[in-house]
């Protein structure tokens, strides 16, 4: 890793006219219309009663894949996608002309045998008056390029789940050809849909994207615990732990906490955790 490259990596501001058919087919890509009888879903894939996943903040405005460029000189193969947190100043919009404003904020190097992690952050803007949206955090572990020095801030870690029985639990079932749906929105890492290349990785199949888990999470926990009102949700921030093959079964554990909601989500087939560490705030 180049951690002078890193350090004054700029990025351009990214504009971004967002439509109808952007907000489904994100939609459908985290299950939404799974029932397409379900009144409760139906606005997320229907232009007339419109509403937005708040986690397709997580897609718009995209920087794209920086970190594979050759002058920051990071071993590309060994990253992992391991946090998410969006911080809401103001609902997003179903339909928006918005700006992202990306940068690196800080990276923590653990040692040479351990690794780096960079932390990365995306604000929203709205471009109609050029009020802040959202905050979008991503933390990446570059697990082969430990030693090259630490720089700027990090962002907190959450502690640990409580170890007790969930106050709720909620399960979601993915479909096979999830991830084929959900790459549509950007993501075009061959993991996710050539099965050669995701035995070349080490799996039996190609894997669902973490970003799709974190949406279906998303949009499960608005659900359930926003009366079906994205606009209430304030922060969600989840932990990558383990992959999801599409067409298992996400059982998100829920424990109500200050007034707030913390979660995990598990591969029911397997009884893996998959998400960690959540944190829920909502209005």
């Amino acid at each position: 890793m180049n951690l002078e490259a890193l350090i004054h990596r700029k990025f351009p501001a990214i504009s971004q006219q967002y439509d109808a058919k952007d907000t489904i087919l994100y939609a459908l890509g985290v299950g939404a219309g799974a029932d397409p009888l379900d009144a409760a879903q139906l606005p997320y894939v229907y232009e007339k009663y419109l509403r937005i996943i708040p986690s397709q903040s997580s897609v718009i405005a995209s920087p794209g894949t920086w970190l594979s460029e050759p002058v920051l000189e990071v071993n590309y193969p060994k990253i992992l996608y391991g946090e998410q947190g969006m911080i809401f100043e103001r609902p997003l919009k179903p339909t928006a002309k918005i700006r992202g404003e990306c940068e690196v904020i800080g990276i923590d190097d653990k040692g040479p045998e351990k690794g780096a992690v960079v932390f990365f952050e995306k604000r929203i803007i709205d471009d109609a008056d050029g009020g802040l949206i959202c905050r979008v955090h991503s933390t990446y572990f570059l697990r082969g390029d430990g030693g090259c020095g630490s720089w700027g801030r990090t962002l907190p870690v959450p502690s640990a789940l409580p170890e007790r029985v969930p106050d709720n639990v909620i399960e979601v079932a993915t479909i096979p050809r999830q991830a084929l749906i959900y790459r549509l929105n950007g993501d075009y890492n061959p993991l996710h849909a050539d099965p050669a290349v995701a035995a070349a990785a080490g799996f039996d199949r190609p894997i669902l994207h973490g970003l799709c888990s974190y949406g279906i999470a998303c949009f499960a926990l608005v659900r359930e615990l926003c009366e079906n009102d994205p606009d209430r949700l304030i922060e969600l921030y989840a932990r990558f732990s383990k992959p999801v093959f599409p067409g298992e079964t996400i059982r998100l554990e829920l424990f109500e906490e200050d007034k707030n909601w913390r979660f995990r989500a598990r591969v029911a087939e397997r009884n893996e955790i998959v998400l960690d560490r959540g944190i829920l705030r909502i209005r």
